[in-house]
């Protein structure tokens, strides 16, 4: 038992079965009380139309009065109880009206009690005004005293009565008042079994436990294909979640449904998919960052090596040696402190001191700091701002080693003697937009989905050869995200590339 609740598919079938039962037991209670009660009121019903037809019948002119009193009730004038009535006309007809039960022929009664007993299957009591049995159709109370009865009292003092006995066997009892003229006559006290109304409620139990225990059954096998629908996505999840932990990224579960668990499906596969993803970009990482490490150390090795076997006392070899050695060693400071930077924006551990930046002088410092690459090309800066611009509200230090990537990236691939365009202005929502033009060789078109990826160059051999890691357009991005804008490439080869972004502006509050 305690394993059939370890599983969700034992919870959710015991717990299907558990509200079949319930329900079925409660349903099976109310119907079962609503039936007993309604085959009693009936029953009771019976019984005072016939003590009301005994009572005319012995005694014309007398009124029976039955549940609140009323006399005659037309509900009860059905065909049985009129042939009921005709019989027991036939059987008292000697009967002389106008006189009081005490001064009827009580052996003329008793027979006609008899009989009538015998048709109705009904125990039949005539009483006086005092309480006592005058007829007994069972003959076993005859001349008894039945005053302390509390049907009996009741129906002495003019109130119709009635309870369900608990002796064995059950009966029901009523005692109807009987009046003449408006006065007590006598009281007519019918007693009827229940073995009827109990035997049809015998069987009608019988009836729905068969029917439950069928319902049980078809209860069981549905709960247990109900529960299956669930737990088999689940185990196939399990099954998956658990190939993943072991490092199979490769893992994936059918989408089968649209439900909660179809989503949830969908979901780790979406994941699963990501974390392939980021697995191959960790790889990658790992494999481009060796890569660039080890270019400039293998260099400076070389270079070590050759000042060691004796170039260090010779001023000709040892002072370019010296150099290179330097460049490749900045080379690699900045290629650190640019992984640096990146892990930083990653972890949203990057600090960004905000203020009002003006972009239009921010473009013009960046470009002073290309000022000699820019004359070794003959390159021109073309700056277009739109009229009455807010500023931008930002890091300016950050912002500015955005444009200096970007303004570098554009020289190095312009042609001699052309101009870098930069456009200042603004988008319909609000935010800034900044863009730099160049009309170089452009980027392919299978090669601009990855601009932006770290580590990624179009020409990796002359990339490497001017400088470049790769890591300046990631980086470039990465600030550009941290201030809450977007960075993004449009190229054509031979026509040139813009590369534009969109930076929030100074907020009005001036927080």
């Amino acid at each position: 038992m305690q394993r059939l609740f370890s599983t969700i598919r034992g919870r959710l079938t015991i717990s299907h079965l558990a509200l079949v039962v319930v329900a079925m037991g409660l349903a099976g209670a109310l119907l079962f009380s609503l039936l007993r009660g309604y085959f009693l009121q009936a029953l009771e019903d019976s019984l005072v139309a016939q003590a009301r037809i005994t009572a005319q019948a012995l005694l014309p002119g007398a009124v029976a009065l039955g549940p609140a009193g009323e006399g005659q009730d037309p509900a009860y004038n059905t065909v049985n109880t009129i042939q009921q009535q005709d019989n027991i006309t036939v059987q008292t007809q000697n009967l002389v009206p106008g006189v009081s039960l005490e001064d009827l022929d009580l052996a003329l009664l008793a027979e006609s009690s008899v009989q009538l007993s015998a048709q109705l299957q009904t125990r039949i009591r005539i009483l006086d005004v005092g309480g006592r049995v005058l007829i007994d159709s069972a003959q076993e109370q005859q001349g008894a005293d039945l005053a302390g009865d509390a049907l009996v009292q009741q129906a002495l003092r003019g109130q119709y009565a009635s309870r369900v006995g608990r002796e064995e066997p059950a009966a029901m009892h009523v005692a109807v008042p009987v009046l003449l003229e408006g006065r007590p006559a006598g009281v007519v006290y019918l007693s009827q079994p229940l073995g009827d109304v109990n035997a049809v409620l015998g069987d009608l139990r019988s009836f729905w436990l068969l029917s439950s225990g069928l319902i049980l059954l078809l209860s069981v096998g549905a709960g247990l294909l109900l529960s299956r629908t669930f737990s088999r996505p689940l185990g196939r999840l399990t099954a998956a979640a658990a190939a993943v932990s072991q490092g199979d990224l490769e893992a994936q579960v059918p989408v089968r449904s649209a439900d909660e668990l179809g989503r949830l499906s969908a979901a780790f596969n979406q994941m699963t998919a990501r974390l392939r993803a980021a697995h191959r970009m960790q790889v990658d990482f790992v494999a481009n960052v060796s890569h660039e490490l080890r270019t400039p150390l293998s260099s400076i090795k070389g270079l070590l090596e050759t000042l060691r076997g004796g170039a260090v006392d010779d001023p000709q070899v040892r002072d370019p040696f010296l150099e290179t050695a330097d460049r490749e060693t900045d080379r690699l400071i900045r290629l650190v402190n640019d992984l640096l930077l990146l892990s930083r924006v990653d972890s949203a551990a990057l600090e960004l001191r905000r203020r009002p930046v003006d972009l239009a002088g921010l473009v013009q410092a960046a470009w002073r700091r290309l000022a000699q690459r820019a004359q070794e090309k003959g390159a021109s800066l073309l700056l277009q701002t739109a009229p009455e611009l807010p500023p931008a509200w930002g890091d300016p230090d950050r912002l500015l080693q955005v444009l200096v990537n970007l303004l570098d990236n554009a020289l190095k691939y312009s042609p001699p003697d052309s101009a870098v365009t930069v456009r200042i202005g603004e988008e319909p929502d609000g935010l800034l937009r900044l863009q730099v033009e160049d009309r170089g060789c452009g980027i392919p078109e299978e090669a601009l989905q990855h601009i932006g990826e770290r580590f990624y160059r179009v020409e990796r051999d002359r990339s490497r050869g001017e400088g470049g890691s790769g890591l300046g357009l990631a980086i470039a991005r990465s600030l550009v995200q941290a201030h809450g804008g977007r960075l993004w490439l449009q190229s054509s080869e031979g026509v040139g590339t813009t590369v534009s972004l969109t930076l929030p502006p100074e907020p009005q509050d001036g927080t």
